[in-house]
């Protein structure tokens, strides 16, 4: 089943501008709130639909990848459905509403009491890692193994409640104003939220119970990426304190290997082949390596120099699905730099010949319209 646009998810138009972004996801998440639709579960994902779409759309960078992209350009490979929002619970949403409603995070104000009192559950710092692609990796998609060293939480670390917030994560402040005194709920500086800190650990963690471990993450990464997606692995980045936290993620960096012959145009790819001046008299057959395997191809006896030949379907897939590129062969006749005085009498006998005279006609395209072609 294909996934809803993220701006159809919040009502506005793909020029929507933050403020519309920030208005559209308001609207939605006091529609389908749970304190507002209780034990309706198709609201409760329509919650999170929205919280996911807002999570992307408000932020500029992954907007613009969204835009770009779509959905496919964040399909992560293990869970999450790529996205931040994909795996998000809902106390991660409710962590948005500090921004969203002005609370101090937890609470929703007019539904159900919530109040600010929700603890929220402390997420792990993301990871970041750069994986290279060769482009024959590219046009059939791979798996790699990587090895990362994550933080993760030691054996035996025990926790109690957390005596400064008394486990609800969050400090409250009063301050002075000219408008009186006005109450505001920060996260708790000696749980970091997470409402509990550590009564014992064993040796060897550290002051947040966490120990290092060198770990093996498969990677499936699919075909078509380019230079520069990054992909997500939910959940395989550090831990962070608390029987409740939850692990942050593996953020993948594709770079792409350049190749020794061919060049990548989008979704098409690009070779140069050189053929000698009697090929291009009297044609030839070639073998050509594409990304996806070996091709034989024909070349027609008198071909010019800068002819092109197009194979639909040998380039890249593309990332969106909109199926796949094409390989462009760009033939090129190497014109003899010495030649012996037998090979020299013949061609200038030869210069003479009216065979031997340019004379395009108009099937013959010049190279603007060649190039023209290429990007029609």
């Amino acid at each position: 089943m294909a996934k809803q646009d993220f701006y159809e998810v919040l009502g506005i138009s793909k020029s929507a501008t933050q403020a519309e972004i920030k208005k559209g996801y308001r609207k939605m998440a006091i529609k389908y709130h749970p304190d507002k639709n209780p034990d309706d579960k198709s609201a409760e994902e329509s919650f999170k639909k929205a919280a996911e779409a807002y999570e992307i759309l408000s932020d500029e960078n992954k907007k613009a990848r969204y835009d770009q992209y779509g959905h496919a350009g964040f399909e992560g490979p293990q869970g999450g459905g790529g996205f931040g929002g994909g795996g998000m619970n809902m106390d991660d949403i409710f962590s948005q509403f500090g921004d969203i409603f002005g609370g101090g995070g937890g609470g929703f104000g007019g539904f159900g009491g919530g109040g600010g009192h929700r603890q929220a559950r402390v997420k792990g710092s993301n990871m970041r890692i750069r994986v290279k692609l060769t482009l024959e990796e590219i046009a059939n998609g791979v798996e790699k193994k990587v090895k990362v060293r994550r933080k993760v939480q030691a054996e035996g670390v025990k926790y109690k409640t957390c005596s400064t917030c008394n486990g609800s994560g969050q400090q409250m402040r009063v301050t002075n104003t000219i408008l009186g005194r006005m109450q505001t709920a920060t996260t708790c500086s000696s749980c970091s939220g997470a409402g509990e800190t550590i009564s014992s650990k064993p040796n060897g963690a550290d002051a947040q119970g966490l120990i290092v471990k060198e770990e093996t993450v498969p990677i499936n990464i699919p075909a078509g990426v380019t230079e520069g997606v990054q992909l997500k692995v939910g959940g395989k980045g550090n831990d962070a304190p608390g029987k409740n936290s939850i692990s942050g993620d593996l953020l993948v960096l594709i770079e792409e290997v350049p190749h020794e012959t061919l060049k990548r145009e989008g979704t098409n790819i690009h070779y140069d082949l050189y053929i000698n001046f009697s090929e291009a008299v009297l044609g030839t057959s070639k073998e050509v390596e594409t990304v996806t395997g070996k091709v034989k191809i024909k070349i027609d006896a008198g071909t010019q120099s800068g002819k092109i030949l197009r194979l639909k379907g040998k380039g890249l897939p593309s990332i969106e699905r909109y199926g796949t590129g094409d390989f462009l062969i760009h033939i090129n006749v190497w014109t003899p730099q010495e030649l012996n005085k037998e090979q020299k009498q013949f061609f200038e006998k030869m210069a003479e010949d009216e065979n031997f005279s340019p004379n395009p006609n108009t099937s013959d395209k010049s190279f603007f319209e060649k190039v023209k072609d290429m990007f029609s």
